[in-house]
């Protein structure tokens, strides 16, 4: 009886043994040497080209009237007639409003005669003076007094003329404060006069911008509540900067025929500060900043080859570079954290 049961454990050894032996021979089979290398990174890649590289500076201004006035008079009296509409065109010196002259007119009438009086006395005194008949100082207060009242004459006429209050230039007149009847005195708003063809940009630089703007240069911009885009020409430039901003303002001319611009609106600005030409500009992407510098890798006989480079100016996803790269060079402009110098790499676009 010991026998069978001897022969069975082994049986039992010899089926446990193959188990664990026929798994590796069935991961052996069919190898016939090492696992094959993964194939290279695709990349993509930019072909360097001169162009024309351009830094636009964005900021904010404020829509202004080429010329803008409060219409007071200049004396005080009681407002005879209103002779303008409201939010209407008014010409250069068309009447705006008449205030009542009745005690300037008679002022001026009155002027009129003495002035008239002393006319005649001293062409009396010109005939006597040369018969000899007064003296000289006679004829000197008669001259005097024709002088005096010349110039009284003429201060009686400058404020009757201001009874009249006119448009000193063309423009929009606004909304009236005042009614017939009403009295004025020389701080007595009556309407604002605006002229708005053209109109004035004013916005405001960074001081590292001085020196870079010229008058002349154009800028776009665009008003709050509208998507139309206007140009406007740089026609001045504060000389100095602000002390408390650390900026300095510039005033710009635009059109508007169609009075579509109103003042006191709130634009934002976009102007070029610096155009370079023949520029090679790469990606910001591209660039990898390290320890004593920057680098960017450039596609070159399929492999990726790192090239230290001194970059310039920066435009929004652009950075110019000023040395270490050349025209029709071409750079990679992704996957750039995997690279290494000198690894094999296929561009994105080539097949399998």
């Amino acid at each position: 009886m010991k026998r069978p049961r001897r022969v069975a454990l082994a049986g039992i050894v010899v089926a446990l043994a193959l188990g664990a032996l026929v798994p590796r021979l069935l991961s052996t089979e069919g190898a016939t040497g090492p696992a094959p290398a993964p194939p290279p990174p695709r990349v993509e890649t930019l072909t360097l080209a001169p162009r024309t590289l351009v830094e636009r500076l964005a900021t904010t201004g404020t829509v202004r009237a080429n010329e803008e006035i409060e219409i007071v008079s200049e004396i005080a009296g009681k407002v005879a007639g209103v002779h303008f509409r409201e939010g209407h065109l008014v010409a250069e010196g068309a009447l705006l409003v008449k205030i009542d002259d009745t005690q300037l007119t008679a002022e001026r009438d009155r002027a009129v005669h003495r002035s008239t009086l002393a006319e005649r006395s001293e062409a009396r005194q010109t005939r006597l003076l040369d018969e000899g008949l007064v003296s000289q100082e006679e004829y000197d207060f008669a001259l005097n007094e024709l002088n005096v009242l010349r110039a009284e004459l003429a201060l009686a006429e400058a404020r009757l003329l201001k009874a009249e209050i006119r448009a000193p230039f063309g423009g929009i007149i606004g909304l009236r404060d005042v009614s017939p009847g009403s009295y004025l005195t020389p701080q007595t708003r009556i309407a604002t006069l605006q002229d708005v063809e053209p109109v004035k940009v004013d916005f405001s630089i960074p001081e590292k911008y001085v020196g870079q703007l010229d008058v002349g240069a154009q800028i776009s911009f665009r008003t709050r509540g509208s998507e139309e885009a206007h140009v406007g020409t740089i026609h001045a430039i504060e000389p100095r900067v602000d002390l408390q901003t650390r900026s300095l303002i510039v005033r710009a001319t635009s059109p508007n025929p169609d009075r579509q611009l109103v003042p006191g609106s709130f634009a934002d600005v976009e102007v070029v500060v610096r155009r370079i030409e023949g520029a090679l500009a790469v990606p910001s992407r591209a660039v990898v900043p390290e320890l004593g510098g920057k680098k960017v890798f450039v596609f070159e006989d399929g492999r990726a080859e790192a090239r230290a480079v001194e970059t310039g100016m920066r435009t929004g996803d652009e950075v110019e570079v000023v040395r270490g790269l050349d025209a029709d060079e071409e750079v990679i402009v992704s996957g750039i954290e995997k690279l290494r110098p000198g690894l094999e790499v296929r561009r994105a676009e080539e097949g399998p």
